[in-house]
């Protein structure tokens, strides 16, 4: 359960988030060519305010891309 950081209510989740005119959504990538996915863009809604809060859908390529780029530092 998500709270809207700015009034406290609580938001709306698992939203997808599409780019208009026949996009297929948004998800975000190692930097580099031909990188794969590292997560589909999910947002939460408020629906007393109207706040929106981005998020990942699963957290593990992220946290996996953490760990090895702590190593190589």
């Amino acid at each position: 359960m998500r709270k809207c950081l700015r009034c406290q209510t609580e938001m709306v989740e698992d939203l997808n988030v599409m780019v208009t005119n026949g996009g297929y959504g948004v998800d975000v990538r190692e930097k580099g060519m031909f990188k794969g996915s590292l997560g589909k863009v999910k947002c939460a809604v408020c629906p007393a305010c109207g706040y929106i809060e981005t998020y990942i859908d699963k957290t593990e390529a992220i946290q996996e891309l953490a760990q090895k780029t702590n190593k190589q530092n």
